[in-house]
């Protein structure tokens, strides 16, 4: 199978729900060399999110979002293993508490995120999924966070992002860290308004935005 063939099967896949089948393709990528993460940001990422949309448009259930992203859990597992680990030093680049905001019961885009924030070196504190904000804030003092980042994959639950900014400051630890947010309806205008201090659209950005919050 070609790169392409791969990419239309991994989607293939997600889109019909199943998870022997999303192995399968991730199998197949590894055994012709693709990426695994261009399978998982252009296949697996791209399917889920328009199972999300139609998800939005009442086209499809929440049993068939579920099934989804198990099936798209499965695949990453596969393909985790595979991506190859930047260059590493002794000492980690940085400590990051990661979480789905309160209120959103969404983890595929954040779970690839905080592995691939693994692979590059960070310590990854991964708090799950429906956070508090309150966990954000005690995880982010116990370990001594430079990162904390939120995902958000419905507009309803936005709003949490916003509140985990001015939760950080009560707490008087917003000036000792970065923030990150994500998720699909968030946008680099968005994270202005807020006062976040970096925005991510998929998880290659997100490694990359977050080396630059901890290098400057």
């Amino acid at each position: 199978m070609s790169k392409d063939e791969i990419i239309k099967a991994a989607k293939e896949a997600i889109h019909s729900f199943d998870a022997d089948k999303a192995v399968e393709v991730a199998k197949k990528a590894i055994e012709e060399g693709v990426d695994p993460v261009e399978v998982i940001e252009k296949g697996f990422t791209v399917a889920m999110r328009e199972v999300g949309d139609l998800f939005d448009q009442e086209k499809l259930f929440l049993p068939h979002v579920m099934a989804a992203a198990e099936a798209m859990k499965a695949a990453i597992n596969e393909l985790t293993p595979h991506i190859k680990a930047g260059a590493k030093t002794s000492e980690a680049m940085g400590t990051v508490v990661i979480g789905t905001i309160e209120g959103d019961i969404h983890s595929i885009g954040k779970d690839i995120v905080a592995t691939m924030l693994k692979i590059a070196g960070f310590d990854v504190y991964d708090l799950g999924r429906d956070v508090p904000l309150t966990e954000f804030v005690n995880k982010a003092k116990e370990v001594n966070a430079n990162i904390v980042g939120s995902s958000a994959l419905m507009t309803t639950t936005m709003p949490n992002q916003k509140a985990l900014e001015e939760s950080l400051k009560r707490a008087g630890i917003r000036e000792k860290v970065k923030t990150m947010v994500g998720g699909a309806p968030a946008t680099q205008e968005w994270a202005d308004k807020i006062g976040a201090d970096a925005y991510a659209e998929n998880a290659s950005e997100a490694i990359l935005k977050a080396k630059e919050l901890v290098t400057k």
